[in-house]
């Protein structure tokens, strides 16, 4: 894939810091050492160190730091900074320190006050537990309602898009979400696609129905966050409501959107719910054969991306990269 060998290529010029708190797991030793000796970022591992070297056994984690929660030297630190993040919820101290000798949390706690770049989670976990210490601790970016994702898309042979690379979202997070929802993936998502693809953003907001050729409650709940992103940046291209040949093919598109700036030309598609996200992406993964890289975390303050359970080596290698790149804007 083009577009990931040119992310850890930036990845490289200017290395971040990168917590993996599921050290347990055998793939993120074998990819805390490729990414160190590739030199993609620097890692730091979350567990017992007499533990995760005897797990390793031949896997060579020179470079890679090992901090032990429960012995680091900053868990008061993060302790009275969870409280404060927290009390309004009922956290007390003796509770913080507990809950900092979960991974996750000390991870998130570690990227909050800067002593990691970025966190990649979720080989071990479920996508709800990586989540939940994520939206307590790290949060959304200002002027952004909701943290979703994304897929980074290349289709192969594709005369689309940008030269076949698209941004699609939100593919994996919210089922179904409000206008404001929707205008906040949409900036996200235009974010996502300046970061990872180097690309200028140029996002259809889509529909089954194009400018009112249909009528219907979900058609007016896109109309409204079209115009709910582009009162929140009035710079970015964007459109909608507009049908996916529409946003895609520039005939149609003059044709359906006559004067439209993203009309056939559309390389960021924001789908109007998670069905028809998800949907979408597996079926050009599987149809047009394209390489679908996500579910990508946007919108929040820090990055922090979720792995699936079934994730490879490369997988984690690759996340990696992309979360590191994120932290470097």
């Amino acid at each position: 894939m083009g577009v990931i060998n040119n992310i850890i290529k930036k990845a490289k010029a200017c290395k971040k810091t990168i917590v993996l708190p599921e050290s347990d797991d055998i793939r993120m030793l074998k990819a805390s050492q490729k990414v160190v000796s590739c030199g993609i970022a620097d890692i730091v591992l979350l567990g017992n160190e007499e533990v995760i070297r005897e797990k390793a056994g031949d896997i060579d984690l020179s470079g890679v730091n090992i901090i032990d929660p429960s012995e680091s030297d900053n868990a008061d630190t993060y302790a009275n900074e969870l409280v404060e993040l927290r009390k309004h919820k009922g956290m007390t101290l003796e509770k913080a320190r507990e809950v900092l000798k979960d991974p996750l949390y000390f991870g998130c706690m570690m990227v909050k006050l800067g002593d990691a770049d970025g966190m990649v989670a979720g080989a071990v976990n479920s996508t709800p537990d990586v989540w939940r210490p994520v939206l307590q601790i790290i949060k959304t970016r200002p002027g952004i309602s909701i943290a979703s994702s994304c897929f980074l898309m290349e289709v192969p042979d594709c005369q689309y898009g940008e030269n076949g690379v698209f941004i699609y979202a939100d593919c994996g997070l919210n089922p179904d979400p409000t206008p404001e929802g929707l205008a906040s993936i949409a900036i996200s998502a235009a974010e996502s696609a300046r970061i990872l693809a180097d690309m200028e953003p140029r996002i259809a907001m889509l529909s089954f129905s194009t400018k009112g050729s249909a009528s219907h409650e979900t058609v007016d709940r896109v109309v409204e966050a079209t115009r709910l992103a582009k009162e929140m940046a009035p710079d970015l291209l964007i459109d909608g409501e507009l049908q996916v040949d529409a946003a895609l093919d520039s005939d149609i598109g003059q044709q359906k959107s006559p004067g439209s700036p993203v009309a056939g030309r559309a390389n960021v598609l924001v789908f109007p719910d998670l069905g028809a996200g998800n949907i979408a992406y597996k079926l050009t993964e599987r149809l047009a054969k394209a390489t679908a890289l996500g579910p990508l975390s946007q919108g929040l303050a820090k990055p922090v991306n979720d792995l699936s359970r079934g994730c490879s080596v490369d997988d984690i290698v690759n996340v990696v990269a992309i979360t590191a790149l994120e932290a470097q804007n």
